[in-house]
This record gives C-alpha cells, sequence and structure tokens, in this order.
C-alpha cells in the first residue's frame, strides 16, 4: 500500500500550453521539447532542495516557526526522517522534477556523538536508495551541513579547534560515500562559517590554509573512490559570518590557484548569494564561465531592501533569461543542474503552497531559457560582440597578446603609424533596446 503524504491528493503537474490558466500546469516546460539540439528537461536539470522544501519549519531570525509538518512532531526522530523521506519523494512524483538535493541533516537526525550521527545517516541513505527504486528522480548532489550545530560557530575546516576539523573530514567523507552510492552528479561544498567576525582573533594565514589543505583532501578522496561527478563549491560573500573566504567567483579561482585546484574544483552559483557580494547573477555566471569553472546554479532571488539570504523563488524573467543566456554561451551545465535553493514565504503554510512555487519557479526558468535559446539563435548580440573586438583579428593585434612582441616592439609600431585611436560607441542603448524586444 503506497503511504500516504502530505501530497497524496494531488496529481503530477503536467505541460498543458501557454494557454492554459491551470496554476498547478506547466505553461512553459515542456520537458522533451527540443531546443539548440537537446530536450529541456536535459538543459535545465531542475532539482528540489531538501532542506528549504521539507525541513525548514518558517522561523527566522525574528520568529519562531510557523510550518508544522508531521514528521517535525514524530517523537521519534528517525521515524520522522523516513515520514520526511516518503513525503520528499511524493513531492517529486507531483512535479515531476528529474533531481533532488541534500544535506546530511535534511535527510537524518543528529546525534550525541559523530559515530551515532553517522548511524542515523547511513541508515537514511539506505532508506533513500529504496525510494529512488520506484522513482524517477535522481541525486543531483549532495553536502554537508558544516555550519548548523554550535560546533562549527567558528567554522569547520577554517576552525581553531582541530578536533573540529577532524569531525568534519569525517562527516564530508561519509557524505561523499553516500552521494557516490546514491549515483549522484556533483558533491558540493558550502561553507557556511568558513569566516571571520573580527580580525581581532582571526589568524587569516593559517584559516585560509586549512581550508586549502580540506579542499585537496576532498579531491584527492574523490579520485580514490572513483567518484566521477563534479566537486563544487558554493560562494557567499557574508551572512552568517561578517566576512567568508568564498566571497564570490573571482575569489573562489583565486584560492583554487593558489593550492593548484583550478581544475579540480568548479562552481555552484546562486542568484541570491550574488545579490548579496553586490554582482549580478548574470554577472557572477559569465565570470565562472569566462574561467572555466561553471559547475551548476541554485536558483532563487533576494530582496534587494532586505540585506540578509531572503531564498525565494526566481520571478524577474529578464534576469533569469539573461543569466541562463551565458550559460548556454559556455556550453550549458554538464553535469550540473537548475536547484531550487528556494523556500516559500513565512505565511504560506499550506502543503500546495510549496507546490505552486515550485510550479512557478520551474514554468519560469523555462520560459526565460526558451527566450535564452532565442537569442542565441536570432545571433544579432553575438554579431555585435564580434563586431566590438573586430580590431584584434588582424595578425598585428594578435601578435600583441601571443608573446610575438614586446612592450618596445608595440610602442615603436605605434610611434612609426603616428597612431591616434578615436573613441568609438559601446551602443549600449541599442543593445538593451534589442534584448527588451524578445520579452
Amino acid at each position: 500500500m503506497a503511504t500516504t503524504t502530505l501530497f497524496s491528493d494531488l496529481d503530477t503537474v503536467r505541460f498543458a500550453g501557454p494557454d492554459s490558466d491551470d496554476p498547478l500546469a506547466y505553461r512553459y516546460y515542456d520537458a522533451d521539447r527540443m531546443v539548440l539540439g537537446r530536450r529541456l528537461r536535459d538543459h535545465l536539470r531542475f532539482a528540489v532542495a531538501y532542506w528549504h522544501s521539507l525541513a525548514m519549519n518558517g522561523s527566522d531570525p525574528f520568529g519562531a516557526p510557523t510550518l508544522h509538518r508531521p514528521w517535525m512532531r514524530n517523537p521519534d526522530p528517525m521515524q520522522g526522517a523516513r515520514d520526511k523521506a516518503d513525503a520528499a519523494f511524493d513531492l517529486f512524483r507531483v512535479l515531476d522534477v528529474p533531481f533532488y538535493t541534500f544535506h546530511d541533516r535534511d535527510i537524518a537526525p543528529d546525534g550525541d556523538d559523530l559515530n551515532t550521527a553517522l548511524r542515523n545517516f547511513r541508515e537514511m541513505v539506505d532508506y533513500l536508495g529504496l525510494k529512488m527504486q520506484g522513482s524517477s528522480t535522481k541525486l543531483l548532489w549532495g553536502t554537508a551541513n558544516l555550519f548548523s550545530h554550535p560546533r562549527f560557530m567558528a567554522g569547520a575546516a577554517t576552525n581553531p579547534d582541530p578536533d573540529v576539523f577532524a569531525f568534519s573530514a569525517a562527516t564530508v567523507k561519509h557524505c561523499m560515500d553516500a552521494t557516490l552510492a546514491l549515483g549522484g552528479d556533483n558533491y558540493v561544498l558550502w561553507g557556511g562559517r568558513e569566516g571571520y567576525e573580527t580580525l581581532l582573533n582571526t589568524d587569516l594565514t593559517r584559516e585560509i590554509d586549512q581550508l586549502g589543505r580540506f579542499l585537496s583532501l576532498v579531491v584527492e578522496y574523490k579520485h580514490r573512490i572513483g567518484f566521477g561527478g563534479q566537486i563544487l563549491i558554493e560562494p557567499k560573500p557574508k551572512e552568517p559570518t561578517a566576512h567568508q573566504y568564498d566571497f564570490d567567483t573571482a575569489t573562489v579561482y583565486g584560492f583554487l590557484r593558489r593550492y593548484g585546484l583550478e581544475n579540480e574544483v568548479k562552481l555552484n552559483l546562486e542568484a541570491n548569494h550574488a545579490l548579496l557580494a553586490g554582482h549580478s547573477f548574470e554577472h557572477e555566471i559569465a565570470t565562472a564561465a569566462s574561467l572555466g569553472i561553471l559547475g551548476s546554479l541554485d536558483l532563487n532571488r533576494g530582496d534587494p531592501l532586505l540585506g540578509w539570504d531572503t531564498d525565494q523563488f526566481p520571478n524577474s524573467l529578464q534576469d533569469t533569461a539573461m543569466a541562463l543566456y551565458h550559460v548556454i554561451k559556455a556550453g550549458g551545465l554538464g553535469l550540473g543542474g537548475c536547484n531550487f535553493d528556494a523556500k516559500i514565504r513565512r505565511q504560506s503554510i499550506d502543503p500546495a503552497d510549496l507546490v505552486h512555487a515550485h510550479v512557478g519557479g520551474i514554468d519560469h526558468c523555462a520560459r526565460a531559457f526558451l527566450i535564452a535559446a532565442h537569442m542565441v539563435e536570432d545571433g544579432r548580440l553575438e554579431q555585435a560582440l564580434k563586431d566590438r573586438y573586430a580590431g584584434w583579428d588582424t595578425d598585428a593585434a594578435r601578435d600583441m597578446l601571443s608573446g610575438g612582441q614586446t612592450l618596445e616592439s608595440i610602442a615603436a609600431r605605434a610611434e612609426e603609424q603616428n597612431l591616434s585611436p578615436q573613441p568609438r560607441s559601446g551602443g549600449q542603448e541599442r543593445l538593451e533596446n534589442l534584448v527588451g524586444r524578445f520579452f
């Protein structure tokens, strides 16, 4: 007999076309539609985030929980975890998504010590494996929660206590094992506490070296167990710490280069984190693509009027389309995907609200992707870019960058030709008007 959950009365959401007025139907996400030579589902690789969707209780820094799911009230934490997993896979059925993501603490209760926590975790990993046998939803990535428990208040890998470093290493080792066992395509490290509150008690050199060593150990272990997926870092500039070491794409790339990991690790980029760093999501994606470290995306948005991580579902069509335009130009996400690291609002307490949020987010991103694909196929933006840099296509120009000339020889040629370059318009308004016509 099938397990009854909060979502059992809901049918699987289907594509109904843009003329549909059914709030629980996809209007743009036709999963099997061929776009740029691939199915839409294969381009976007949508994932539901276990933590925001199943573990979030509606609390915020100023208020108590407002979401009281049945599994949260079960006096047996492990039975509650199993009930939560049942509800999760029922939600995946309703949304018909190809992937999900989790932290260890999302799927299993903690313990009084490491071994108890690991025993709980392994038991729930086995349970998820059984649930996946009867589901079409696979694991996009796993990760470890190394930030919630008080032991991590001064960081995990960067903690001044070596026992916390060792505890964290053991936790990540088992989470990587679980990700491999469940067929995950990626393993993510988000250093929620890897930063500092004050320099008065912080040794920056020591902490960054500890973080570099920790990541090197993770990469070494990946190869040792034969994990063929990607190792991803998720940048974030601040909150909860005053300053985190993985501030943004450029900062993380410099960190990877310092420890020789730039060819081993890519990035899981989040829209809300880009906002907190003072960037756009488009900027972070384009930067990662240019550096060859674009891996996966967390789709959400922040509120520019609030200075913290609100993790709302995306709804700005132009922002999302321009972000996905750069994903397409970069060749796609490969093993990565589009994970809804987003949560319903504190006042949205009905289970159906969670479904509406995902249906809206999935449809929004599908529509944005179709617009981005249209921009790519149209070609005018790309042609304008080529025209702007056309001067660099000459042999003399290329020679300046290839190492064929010295500063002296370049200067001599400029003087011989008596160069007098004149400003040329960047045509920004014309290009902005062109983009606007796609919406």
